[in-house]
């Protein structure tokens, strides 16, 4: 039989280290610390079972809808997040394919792309995929290196820089006020696309909040948002929005790749989010979110490691000493806790420090204290092995 290959590109690919560990993290006996996971018992099912049983009754919504999306869907946001009147939406099956979108629209094979390192790895998969020319610009506790990045910008030839200014993926980062002003001055001055991936800007329980980095780029920025950290993840509703005609090219690609999006959870979602009641939901999810923060900074504290605060999202960046992070991983999983080594967050040939992404949002406070211990545990296991 004649062999047939695959695309050199995917071939290229990596494939993402939290999908695969899923399976094994979702064991009755694992307690996880790894996939950026909502708190299921947090779900807001009994509007989500009102939402599907109004839904089920409108045959209308179960037809071929339209590409950018659900219209009253459409103008509840445009209402909501006081969307400008030479901008649009659209909505996407989950934000990771708004990113997607982007990534066909407006790269081509070469062109330079800009992330934060480390990098929320679906993104490094999506530009991998794209055949772009990934740069890196470091971290600081305000945000990225602005001098770096600058003379990565005056280098030329960046077409797009992606970013996570709000509770970064997966350090938490959450940029200054400053660093906002000078990264949306510099993406002006160099004439780079921003692309603001903001799904964690509703979990602030913490601080005051900033503006979106576009808000002072209105002309060349792109927003991602989405449902998934504030309703379900399950229903895979994102967002994109931006200057009508960025929006026009996403809306080509989409008509390409899927048509458009599940109306009947577009439908839904809109049931939910305009309710009265949902304010009071985000509240409740900030102030658990909160308490399982604090209960993993207490845990990692009485273990003498000293992760960097943060103000919201849903992970903390643990930087270690002296152990292979991703055989630290695997042994966790051998004792019961999964968590993600910071090297799946860069490029495949970058050397990195030792660190792990951890994630405080998925269980609570009890289980938290526990896969802390268990986490211990592993690390004085590799330590033994190591002087023996």
């Amino acid at each position: 039989m004649t062999a047939i290959p695959i695309a050199d590109r995917l071939q290229r690919m990596r494939p993402s280290y939290i999908r695969d560990i899923l399976r094994a993290a979702s064991a009755d006996n694992v307690l996880s610390l790894a996939g950026g996971l909502p708190a299921l018992e947090l779900f807001p099912m009994r509007q989500i079972e009102a939402a599907m049983q109004t839904v089920g009754k409108q045959a209308q919504l179960f037809q071929y809808g339209e590409t950018r999306g659900y219209p009253p869907l459409l103008d509840y946001l445009r209402d909501l997040l006081a969307i400008p009147a030479d901008h649009d939406l659209l909505i996407s099956n989950g934000s990771q394919q708004g990113l997607d979108l982007i990534a066909r629209a407006f790269l081509n094979p070469g062109d330079v792309v800009v992330v934060e390192a480390p990098c929320y790895l679906g993104a490094l998969q999506v530009f991998e995929l794209a055949d772009a020319a990934v740069r890196l610009v470091a971290q600081t506790p305000q945000g990225p290196d602005l001098q770096q990045l600058e003379s990565l910008f005056a280098a030329g030839d960046v077409r797009l820089f992606y970013a996570v200014p709000d509770f970064h993926n997966p350090t938490g980062i959450c940029w200054s006020l400053a660093t906002r002003e000078r990264v949306a001055a510099l993406c002006e001055q160099f004439g780079v696309l921003l692309v603001e991936d903001a799904p964690y800007r509703n979990l602030r329980f913490a601080g005051e909040e900033l503006p979106l980095v576009a808000a002072a780029l209105p002309s060349q920025a792109l927003v991602l948002r989405s449902s998934s950290k504030i309703s379900t993840p399950g229903m895979r509703l994102g967002m994109v929005s931006g200057p009508r005609q960025f929006i026009d090219a996403l809306v080509l690609v989409k008509q390409a790749a899927d048509l458009h999006t599940n109306v009947p959870l577009q439908a839904a979602l809109l049931e939910v989010i305009s309710q009265a009641s949902f304010p009071r939901h985000l509240a409740r999810l900030r102030v658990c979110y909160r308490r399982r923060y604090r209960a993993l900074l207490g845990a990692l504290q009485a273990q003498g490691w000293q992760p960097a605060a943060v103000c919201g999202g849903m992970f903390v960046w643990l930087e270690l000493e002296d152990i292979d992070a991703r055989a630290l991983a695997a042994e966790a999983l051998r004792c019961g806790v999964a968590v993600v080594p910071g090297e799946a967050f860069y490029p495949a040939d970058v050397a990195v420090r030792p660190a792990l992404r951890l994630n405080f949002t998925h269980c609570n406070e009890q289980a938290i204290e526990e896969a802390v211990a268990r986490l211990a545990v592993a690390i004085e296991t590799l330590q033994r092995q190591d002087a023996g």
